[in-house]
């Protein structure tokens, strides 16, 4: 009868790659007679790993990270967009509304110089 005990899987953690790693890899996978496969299976790297690295390199989110600049998404990117539109669209109501002001004191200030020197 085989023993009941449990089987122990190693626990692997995750690799964390620097920017100039991730940059050098897509790199070798532009070289003449390389491609992905080959480069991931010389690095142990998942190959969709190492695409969506190509990607983000075309995007210019790689050199965004190793200029230490900050990555954003581009749904935030859109929503800070709206906003800054709607804060100019306030900013000039306000403005008008401050001009509107700003004429109203002139005319009062006419009719009472009008008033006194009557």
């Amino acid at each position: 009868m085989p023993s009941a005990e449990p089987e122990v899987f190693a626990v692997q953690r995750r690799r964390r790659y620097s920017a100039e790693e991730k940059q050098r890899l897509v790199e070798e996978t532009l070289q003449p007679g390389m491609n992905v496969s080959i480069v991931a299976r010389q690095h142990r790297v998942s190959p969709s790993l190492l695409f969506r690295w190509r990607k983000l390199a075309t995007a210019g989110a790689l050199s965004a990270v190793g200029a230490d600049e900050a990555v954003v998404p581009a749904s935030e990117v859109k929503g800070l967009y709206r906003q800054i539109s709607e804060l100019q669209r306030l900013l000039g109501k306000k403005t008008q509304e401050a001009e509107i002001l700003r004429e109203a004191q002139e005319i009062a200030r006419e009719k009472k110089w009008l008033v006194r020197s009557s």
